[in-house]
C-alpha cells in the first residue's frame, strides 16, 4: 500500500508484486495514479491495483475496503506524512491494523532536524509554509516516531546521501518489519 500520488510505483517490480493499493483522498489525483500504475503494468481490470479513495487517517473506510485486517506485506511513505492532521495516530493505526506481522514499513520523509539553530528555523517557516503546500509541515520528526512505536522485529533509518544536515528539508529513508 502506498501513501501519495502513485509515484512509488516507478519502482516496484511487477514480477514481484502482485498488487498495488494506493490510498489518495484527491479525486484528481486517482487518473495520475492510473497512469504511472499502468505503465508499471498495475491496472484496476485485473485487480492489481486499487485506488482507496480516503485519508490514511480514515482506517475504518481502509478495513472495509481491503477487507482484511493486517493483509498488507508492504507499506510505502514517500514524502507523505508530513501532511497528515494526525500522523502519529494514523501511522501508528496503519501498522497495527494494515500492515501484517512480518511485513515491511518503507518511508522517506523531509523531518526535523537534529540540528538546534536548524529545527528553529523549521519551526519558523511551518506556519506559512503548511498554509502555501496543503498542510505539509517541515517540523515532524517522524522518523522519531516511527522508531519509538514499539512494533518493530528490526528497523533502521539513515539520511540522504550528501545532504547537507543544515537544510531546512532534512530528509530520513527507513526500513522497519513488524513484528
Amino acid at each position: 500500500m502506498s501513501l501519495g500520488h502513485g509515484h512509488t510505483a516507478n519502482y516496484l517490480d511487477r514480477e514481484k508484486v502482485s498488487k498495488y493499493i494506493a490510498l489518495e483522498p484527491n479525486a484528481l489525483m486517482h487518473a495520475e495514479i492510473r497512469k504511472l500504475a499502468g505503465a508499471k503494468g498495475f491496472m484496476e481490470s485485473d485487480r492489481s491495483l486499487l485506488i482507496i479513495s480516503c485519508g490514511a487517517e480514515d482506517i475504518s473506510s481502509v478495513l472495509a475496503t481491503l477487507h482484511e485486517p493486517n493483509s498488507i506485506d508492504t507499506l510505502i511513505s514517500i514524502l507523505t506524512l508530513c501532511s497528515i492532521p494526525a500522523p502519529e495516530q494514523t501511522l501508528g493505526a496503519l501498522v497495527r491494523y494494515v500492515l501484517k506481522p512480518g511485513g515491511t514499513l518503507l518511508f522517506y520523509e523531509h523531518v526535523l532536524n537534529p540540528r538546534d539553530d536548524v529545527a528553529w528555523w523549521q519551526r519558523f517557516w511551518t506556519p506559512v509554509w503548511k498554509i502555501a503546500f496543503d498542510g505539509c509541515r517541515l517540523d515532524r520528526p517522524t522518523h522519531l516516531w516511527i522508531e519509538r512505536m514499539g512494533l518493530w522485529s528490526t528497523g533502521e533509518s539513515w539520511g540522504k546521501e550528501g545532504e547537507d544536515e543544515e537544510n531546512l528539508f532534512w530528509h530520513r529513508a527507513g526500513k522497519y518489519v513488524k513484528a
